[in-house]
């Protein structure tokens, strides 16, 4: 899990479709207009450098976009340095030039590049673009419309080279938490409401890696960079190795997102593990606009004996449509709702709505965050069988459950 994170600072920068359009369009107008035969934007890359985008008159020219070679060999770098002029009209008048392998491999008889200078004074890369003979009539006006549409491909690249750098920082933040053992799994007990007998628990993250924050902020910033299935299901595993030893039949609730459920090998994750004694908790506060695709990929698991839960029942915006297109086995009552419900008439009444709903559909009732004896009295009566809360127990290690 998470391999890639770690190689975060060697990958391209990533461009927004619309900008690599832009590009594209820029890159095939100046080719037109100066009469080249390629034109491209490469991006340097650690000692390498990618070519970006990339516009040829011929279908068969040496270039393609993603092709990646050294930045030691080329144009690019000997322009940078100023070692070679932005313009070169004829290679063959240059003694730097001709040494240069590709000027007779590709061959380039004339050349232009231009440097992509973002605001913070960072190289990106270059805009260049070559002919296959050369070209005399070449002149400094030429070069000042590459230099122009230089400026208008470093504005429209530098917004999304910020957006890339947050990327690259909440990667490295994410890796380094990883790095560091982070995410830690702890275990909250849930009781049955008549006894308090345990009867399972749920498997919680928690990050001691700074920032300090609670682990939802973690999540939220791992999906943002496109890994949070992988961090989900990094605890997912966790839990399941620190639980190989749990008594039987006491069961584990794992926290699992939709997007990670139809998106990530979340039957890989959960192996190792008796499926009869999982409950997959699924949470989600925006509108999912198909479940076709979560009922899809629920039904295998469900085959294998893995329960459902919808949690936060009440909270958030799907929660209800959760329960009515999902069915799930166990419904959780969010601790919104819970809190205070002993004093609340309107939540007394929420929670007795859904303890109807439950027995009329055979649905198990969990209330979570149940942290007095008037809260954990009042939903026991209304027919919930099972809890979780600080009352009943806080997240821990698993072994100090048993001593």
């Amino acid at each position: 899990m998470l391999t890639h994170v770690s190689h975060w600072s060697l990958a391209p920068t990533v461009i927004s479709p619309h900008i690599a359009e832009n590009i594209d369009r820029i890159l095939h107008a100046i080719r037109l207009h100066l009469h080249m035969d390629v034109a491209f934007v490469a991006e340097f890359l650690g000692s390498n450098r990618i070519f970006r985008n990339v516009d040829c008159a011929d279908r068969n020219a040496p270039l393609k976009a993603g092709d990646i070679i050294p930045l030691a060999s080329g144009y690019c770098r000997h322009v940078v340095s100023g070692a070679l002029p932005e313009l070169i009209a004829d290679t063959r008048k240059l003694e730097l030039a001709r040494s240069i392998p590709e000027t007779a491999s590709i061959p380039i008889g004339a050349h232009l590049s231009v440097p992509i200078k973002l605001e913070d004074g960072r190289i990106f890369g270059t805009f260049c673009c070559f002919s296959h003979r050369p070209r005399p009539e070449l002149g400094q006006r030429d070069l000042d419309l590459l230099r122009t549409f230089g400026h208008v491909l470093a504005a429209d690249i530098a917004a999304d080279v910020k957006v890339d750098i947050e990327r690259r920082a909440s990667l490295k933040k994410i890796s380094g938490a990883i790095a560091k053992g982070d995410p830690q799994v702890v275990f909250q007990p849930i009781r049955q409401l008549a006894g308090r007998s345990l009867v399972g628990v749920e498997c919680l993250a928690r990050f001691t890696t700074g920032p300090h924050r609670p682990p939802d902020q973690w999540f939220a910033e791992a999906h943002e960079v496109a890994i949070g299935s992988e961090l989900e299901l990094l605890v997912a595993q966790k839990a399941i190795n620190a639980c190989s030893n749990l008594p039987a039949p006491l069961s584990i609730s794992i926290n699992v997102s939709p997007d990670t459920l139809t998106s990530a090998p979340v039957a890989e994750a959960l192996s190792g593990f008796h499926p009869g004694r999982i409950v997959i908790e699924i949470t989600e506060h925006v509108p999912i606009a198909d479940y076709g695709p979560i009922l899809q990929a629920l039904a295998p698991l469900r085959a294998r004996g893995m329960r459902v839960a919808i949690d936060d029942a009440g909270a958030g915006y799907s929660s209800m449509r959760h329960i009515l297109d999902m069915q799930p086995d166990i419904i959780k009552f969010d601790i919104s709702l819970t809190r205070d419900v002993h004093r609340d008439p309107v939540r007394r009444a929420m929670a007795a709505a859904l303890g109807e709903f439950a027995r009329r559909t055979n649905t198990v009732l969990v209330a979570e965050g149940i942290e007095n004896e008037g809260e954990f009295e009042t939903l026991r009566d209304l027919g919930f069988q099972y809890g979780q809360g600080y009352l009943l127990g806080r997240p821990q290690p698993l072994q100090e459950l048993f001593y």
